[in-house]
């Protein structure tokens, strides 16, 4: 069985579990607050050349959204989204369980535009009623987005001039952004940093076994942060085992070297299928790739290749989802290929 379901199945890389098994008899100070989380910050603040950024450790994404929205916004405040966004479809309501709306806007290949945003704030701030209604007080984007598409240097751009047009910050989910900073033609880590006022670089689905590095580059958003973290249940005891993962991933480019060896797979993928006739339905130049299969043809290869429906089964055709990751190897696509 070869998998393509996500980019989190095996453990870790191999340059990143060296650096767990090298330090395991170490002692260190728990919480975050040892030398291996220090060379961490100190590694992703060059790579984003933000020098006074404040980082932060989480284990996952999901423990990484609740927790940052829940402590950038009050009670009565919710955050934009696509309607096809992470937070609105797929973390089971955690932003809404700490009393946050995730207030939806129109989603074009999984991205919300800057127009869209603009004209939300102005009609919000128009309405004479808006008391009663919950005030947007956040936008969160995701890079890739949900369907693997990327923004581009200047949506980007717009969005965040939009957001400080109106007073609100700009939150980047970046489970996947390795991939997409492989897959853009001109968007950078540091252009990310400098454009958002917060984000997170993933690790989990990038070749960390665990583990989220949260960039905060607005200081005026995360007021006594760690405590929020805490009553999150989102500070790891044994924190050090976070940091040394991104001390492994932020030392000799290993990061972008994975993030580019997942796009060439993906794209080697994408390109098989193109010739052998099947159809995509979203354009996505990251790893997730999106195809319209015949059912015959997904119960053909169900029992040798693991991957997701991407919505109900059609009669007669289905959309799929097939994700590469650092793990999968040449033999993976090439073994597809001849089951196709």
């Amino acid at each position: 069985m070869i998998h393509f379901d996500c980019d989190y199945m095996a453990g870790a890389h191999p340059e990143v579990l060296d650096a767990i098994v090298k330090t395991n008899m170490l002692q260190t100070s728990g919480y975050g607050c040892d030398d291996f989380c220090n060379k961490a910050k100190q590694l992703i603040r060059e790579a984003c050349k933000t020098p006074d950024a404040d980082v932060y450790f989480f284990v996952g994404g999901t423990q990484t959204n609740c927790t940052v929205i829940d402590g950038m916004l009050s009670r009565t405040q919710g955050i934009l989204a696509a309607e096809t966004s992470h937070i609105n479809n797929h973390e089971a309501g955690a932003i809404e369980l700490f009393s946050h709306k995730v207030i939806t806007l129109p989603s074009r290949d999984g991205k919300v535009s800057a127009a869209d945003v603009d004209a939300y704030m102005k009609d919000f701030n128009a309405d004479d009623t808006n008391l009663h209604i919950v005030e947007p007080a956040a936008l969160y984007i995701s890079f890739p987005t949900e369907l693997g598409t990327i923004y581009s240097l200047q949506e980007l751009t717009e969005l965040s001039a939009v957001c400080n047009r109106h007073g609100i910050p700009l939150y980047i989910d970046g489970a996947r952004l390795g991939y997409g900073l492989a897959a853009s033609t001109d968007v950078t880590l540091p252009d990310i940093a400098r454009l958002a006022d917060i984000f997170y670089i993933g690790g989990t689905k990038m070749g960390a076994m665990f583990g989220e590095a949260l960039v905060c580059t607005n200081k005026t958003l995360l007021k006594r942060f760690f405590s929020v973290m805490k009553a999150h249940g989102a500070v790891l005891a044994k924190g050090r085992l976070i940091g040394l993962q991104f001390a492994a991933l932020f030392t000799d480019n290993l990061y972008a070297r994975i993030s580019f060896e997942g796009i060439r797979k993906a794209l080697s993928l994408k390109q098989n299928m193109i010739e052998k006739g099947y159809k995509t339905f979203v354009d996505s130049p990251t790893n997730q790739q999106f195809f319209i299969l015949p059912n015959e043809v997904i119960d053909r290869l169900l029992p040798h290749v693991s991957f997701e429906y991407w919505g109900p089964r059609g009669e007669t055709e289905s959309k799929v989802r097939f994700v590469v990751s650092w793990e999968t190897t040449d033999e993976d696509i090439a073994t597809l290929a001849s089951l196709l």
